[in-house]
C-alpha cells in the first residue's frame, strides 16, 4: 500500500510525502539524509510492512518536493515545523523516529522539539554537526580528494572563509557548468568515504534529470553546511541533555569515515542510562552493508514485538579488526 500526499507548507514549499505498509500499523517516521539527498526505498528496506506504517517525508528542497533544491525559506526551524505539520496532517499521535546520518540529526532535533510526539529513536550513523566534523570532512578531500577540491580549499584560505562558505556561493552563484562539476566532484568524494574505499569511483548520473537532482541536493547541503546546520551553540551533544527518556538504540558503522565512531560514542555518554549504542563490526557509512543492514532489520523486529530495543549498553570504543 502506497499512499502520496502533497502538502503545502511555508514559504511556498509543497512537500512530498509517501505512506507505506500497513496503515493500521505501528507509525514510524523515516528521515532522509543529507540535507538534501530525499527520500528512498532503501531507507524503509528493514521494515516489516505489515507491522508498520512507514512515512517517509520528502525534506524541504529535497527529493520531490518542491521548488527542488530551493533555499529560500529554508532552516532547520522550517524543518521542524514542517514535522509538527505532517503529524497533525496525517493525526499520528506518536511515532517511532528513524533517522540515519543527517536523518538522525533531525530525528534528536524532533524529539527535543516535541517530545510528546516520539515513542522511540532509532539513529543510524548519527551526524553531529559539530564544526570539526564539517571542516575535517573537507580537509581531508582537499588532502586526498583530488585538483578540485584543492582549488576550492585554496579559494576558502585565498578568501579566508570556511570552504563551506564558498561550496555554497557556487550553488547560489556560480554557472551551472561549475554548480555541475563540484556537484559530481563532491558526490564522488562522498561515495568514496561512505564505502571506505580510497580507490572507488562513483557512477556518475546519465542525464540532465539527474545532473540537475545533484546539483539541487547539493544546493541544500551546502547552505546548510555553511550555518553550521543551526547548530552551533548550543551544540547538539548540549542539546540532547534534555532529550526525553524513550527507547533509544544508536546503531554506527565502526569504519565510518563521514560520521565517525567517535560521535556515536559522544552522543552515547550524554544519554548513558537512557540509549543503547550498538556496533557494526566493519560497517562504514553505506547503509546497505550487511552489519548495518541487519542491526537496523532486527532493531524494527523487535521495536514491533515489544516497543522497545532489546539490545544491551555499550558505549566502550568500537573493537578493531
Amino acid at each position: 500500500m502506497t499512499i502520496t500526499h502533497r502538502l503545502p507548507s511555508s514559504g511556498g514549499h509543497v512537500l512530498h510525502v509517501e505512506e507505506h505498509g500497513n496503515p493500521r500499523g505501528l507509525p514510524a517516521l523515516v528521515l532522509h539524509g543529507g540535507p538534501g539527498s530525499g527520500s528512498s526505498p532503501l531507507l524503509r528496506s528493514g521494515f516489516d510492512p505489515t507491522r508498520y506504517r512507514i512515512i517517509c517525508p520528502d525534506q524541504r528542497g529535497a527529493g520531490r518536493s518542491t521548488p527542488a533544491g530551493s533555499i529560500a525559506h529554508n532552516t532547520l526551524a522550517d524543518l521542524l515545523d514542517d514535522l509538527r505539520l505532517l503529524r497533525a496532517h496525517l493525526k499520528v499521535d506518536r511515532w517511532l523516529v528513524v533517522g540515519g546520518s543527517w536523518g538522525a540529526t533531525l530525528a534528536l532535533l524532533h524529539a527535543l522539539d516535541q517530545p510528546s510526539a516520539v515513542a522511540g529513536l532509532l539513529l543510524r550513523n548519527v551526524f553531529l554537526a559539530r564544526t570539526s566534523d564539517i571542516h575535517d570532512f573537507f580537509a581531508e578531500a582537499a588532502r586526498h580528494g583530488g585538483p578540485e577540491w584543492r582549488v576550492l580549499w585554496n579559494e576558502a584560505r585565498r578568501r579566508q572563509c570556511p570552504i563551506t562558505m564558498v561550496l555554497a556561493d557556487i550553488f547560489t552563484h556560480g554557472t551551472w557548468e561549475r554548480q555541475r562539476d563540484v556537484a559530481l566532484c563532491w558526490s564522488e568524494w562522498e561515495q568514496r568515504m561512505s564505502s571506505g574505499a580510497s580507490g572507488a569511483s562513483a557512477a556518475l548520473p546519465g542525464d540532465g534529470a539527474a545532473l540537475q537532482r545533484l546539483v539541487s541536493r547539493y544546493r541544500v547541503q551546502s547552505h546548510y553546511l555553511r550555518h553550521e546546520c543551526w547548530l552551533a551553540a548550543p551544540t547538539l551533544l548540549q542539546r540532547c541533555a534534555a532529550l526525553p527518556v524513550v527507547p533509544t538504540l544508536i546503531v554506527q558503522g565502526t569504519r565510518d569515515a563521514l560520521c565517525p565512531p567517535q560521535g556515536a560514542q559522544a552522543l552515547a555518554q550524554v544519554l548513558r542510562g537512557r540509549a543503547a549504542l550498538q556496533w557494526a563490526q566493519g560497517a562504514g557509512h553505506n547503509p546497505t552493508h550487511p552489519a548495518l543492514a541487519a542491526a537496523m532489520k532486527q532493531a524494527l523486529r523487535n521495536y514491533a514485538d515489544t516497543q522497545a530495543f532489546d539490545h544491551h549498553l555499550a558505549v566502550d570504543a568500537p573493537m578493531r579488526k
